[in-house]
């Protein structure tokens, strides 16, 4: 390997976990786009809290106040003005790169501009912000931890990425939603169906569940027969720590529909309201990682947007794949116009996916650009690998695929649905022409996909028996199948997804190599993005140890010059593949978009 350079409450119905006397509502680098804030002098810290709620002291190194100036102590101690100049400088030098947690509101309409509260630490004031997303410009504002962000009125809908960063590093990637409809804010108090929330006509509510036991109540008007559609965006698509769950109850507390886990762990419904009236949306959670608590969850970063419509609501594309971008496209959902055609989002680098949009709507969706043959029904003769198919799973039945291999020739096989925010869990059979089973897979995890290989012993027809592993069907349990010659491969991780260097040092980034089909080549990894006087090479193994051709450690070495700014690692081999970094521990999720800071050399 080589580098180069009262009323019934909500009952918590959380899968294996106990219950408990609750509340019933809660009270209490392609398209990276630099934006760069004001040039203006950091703000002093603010003063720290002292135990019992009162403030610091007056430092002897800080000013007492306005026109003040430098302040020592009574009776005056000879200081060594070299001393006090190391002091002042070791405290400039050791500001730590800002974190956060979460963004609040979490999202904003297309057109529109939002002032953002960053949750988190900001040791340096003010930070640049990266953004992957063209049509969104995020500047900071006077006050530490605030944000200005004004979303251009053609920006692409769906979520965008961002990156905070300073002269010490940079947080991790924190997501923005951009929307269709108008939003509005939670407001408080809304815990009980008689306090709930007054809403009118279609908008997404940002929201907050703030403390442990919080939940946020709703009320929606409807006349009998309208649809209403709620839909939490929350883990899924900002990933806030919570596992929502959504009800519609009676203004006396009694639960008409609920759901949990529609899109991940994020909850949608449609509910048609069987007279006019009143209704209540209420939204509670758990902790995403499950704990030992029974109570509902909550915290400052447990941020969501919900969507409350009676409109049009698209839940997915049929077909989920096509083969071009202009391909035919219907859309299932609710309440949609029957002649609705959706705009196309640009392409965009290393992305397979277009959304799918229209000013009616109050939310896209996304459908994957294959670069080989799609169906959305079986072809009357099997067709040949490379191929893709949208399938769906009646209730308590399956889903068969019938396709053509060829004696010896390996074929992989890959099923995706709940990656794709539906329903389906899927359990795969592989039969051969004789109906016996040659291959079989199911989901490494929970809403985890299935993907399995297998190598026919005969030419013929062989077919893809999905359906689903707790045995569900119906209309959300569609699936994306995608039968391709399984091609030697790779796939390269790093452990972390920014790394910070002092100028003329280095630093070790750690890479895992997954190797597909037998895959067994040697992989070259290169730089895109790299400063000129920065070098990239392999880390030489010890002596004594055995090389082990799963893992990497390359040394990256800083040149003189201060950096800060988006770094590209590109594995090279038959197909160059990115490398990949998680954006949390144990997320599904990761980005190709690594940060890297050379900070400034230290003052002497």
């Amino acid at each position: 390997m080589s580098a180069r350079n009262p009323s019934p409450g909500p009952s918590p119905k959380r899968r294996g976990e106990a219950t408990g006397l609750l509340p019933t509502c809660g009270g209490g680098l392609g398209w990276g786009v630099e934006t760069s804030p004001p040039k203006r002098p950091p703000p002093p810290p603010p003063p720290s809290p002292l135990p019992g709620g009162g403030s610091e002291a007056p430092s002897p190194l800080r000013g007492g106040g306005k026109g003040e100036g430098l302040r020592l102590p009574l009776p005056l101690t000879p200081v060594r003005g070299s001393w006090l100049l190391v002091l002042l400088l070791s405290a400039s030098a050791t500001a730590a790169p800002p974190t956060v947690t979460h963004l609040f509101p979490p999202g904003a309409q297309r057109g529109t501009t939002a002032a953002v509260t960053a949750g988190g630490t900001f040791d340096t004031w003010p930070v640049k912000v990266w953004v992957d997303s063209p049509g969104v410009a995020v500047e900071p504002a006077k006050d530490r931890g605030k944000f200005t962000v004004t979303v251009a009125a053609d920006a692409v809908p769906g979520v965008c990425r961002l990156r905070f960063h300073a002269p010490d590093g940079a947080s991790g990637i924190r997501h923005f939603a951009i929307g269709t409809l108008p939003d509005v804010a939670e407001k408080e108090p809304n815990d009980e169906p008689k306090t709930a929330q007054s809403i009118l006509g279609p908008v997404v509510v940002n929201g907050q569940l703030v403390k442990a036991g919080d939940v946020d109540c709703y009320a929606v008007p409807l006349k009998k027969g309208q649809t209403l559609v709620a839909a939490v965006e929350a883990n899924r698509g900002l990933k806030s720590p919570m596992d929502a769950v959504l009800e519609v109850v009676s203004l006396d507390g009694f639960v008409l529909a609920d759901n949990h886990d529609a899109n991940g762990l994020d909850p949608q419904l449609a509910f048609a309201a069987p007279k006019d009236g009143t209704y209540v949306v209420r939204v509670f959670a758990f902790p995403a990682a499950p704990d030992t608590t029974i109570r509902f969850a909550g915290g400052e970063a447990y941020v969501y947007r919900l969507t409350l419509t009676a409109g049009g609501f698209a839940d997915f594309p049929v077909p989920l794949a096509v083969a071009k971008p202009d391909g035919a496209v219907a859309l299932e959902g609710w309440n949609l116009p029957t002649d609705l055609k959706p705009a196309v989002s640009p392409p965009r680098p290393g992305d397979p996916f277009r959304t799918l949009f229209h000013p009616t709507l109050a939310n896209a969706v996304r459908v994957r650009v294959e670069p080989h043959p799609t169906f959305a029904a079986p072809p009357a003769a099997p067709p040949a690998a490379p191929v893709s198919f949208t399938g769906r799973v009646p209730e308590r039945g399956y889903s068969d695929f019938a396709f053509t291999g060829k004696k010896g020739v390996p074929l992989a096989v890959e099923v995706e649905s709940r990656t794709l925010g539906l329903a389906v869990n899927p359990a795969v059979r592989v039969l051969d022409s004789a109906g016996k089973e040659v291959a079989r897979g199911e989901p490494p995890s929970a809403n985890g996909d299935t993907a399995l290989s297998l190598t026919p012993a005969a030419d013929g027809v062989y077919t893809a028996r999905v359906a689903d592993l707790y045995a569900g069907g119906g209309k959300r349990f569609a699936y994306l199948l995608r039968v391709t010659p399984a091609v030697p491969d790779f796939a390269l991780t790093a452990t972390a997804d920014r790394f910070a260097v002092a100028p003329e040092k280095s630093v070790d980034i750690a890479i895992k190599v997954a190797r597909k089909h037998g895959f067994a080549k040697p992989v070259e990894v290169v730089a895109e993005g790299l400063p000129a006087d920065a070098k990239l090479e392999v880390k030489p193994a010890k002596p004594d140890a055995k090389p082990d051709p799963n893992a990497l450690t390359l040394t990256l070495t800083a040149g003189k010059a201060p950096f800060s700014g988006p770094l590209r690692l590109v594995g090279t081999a038959a197909t160059p593949r990115p490398v990949t970094a998680p954006l949390a521990a144990e997320s599904p999720d990761s980005t190709a978009d690594l940060w890297l800071t050379v900070t400034e050399p230290a003052k002497k």
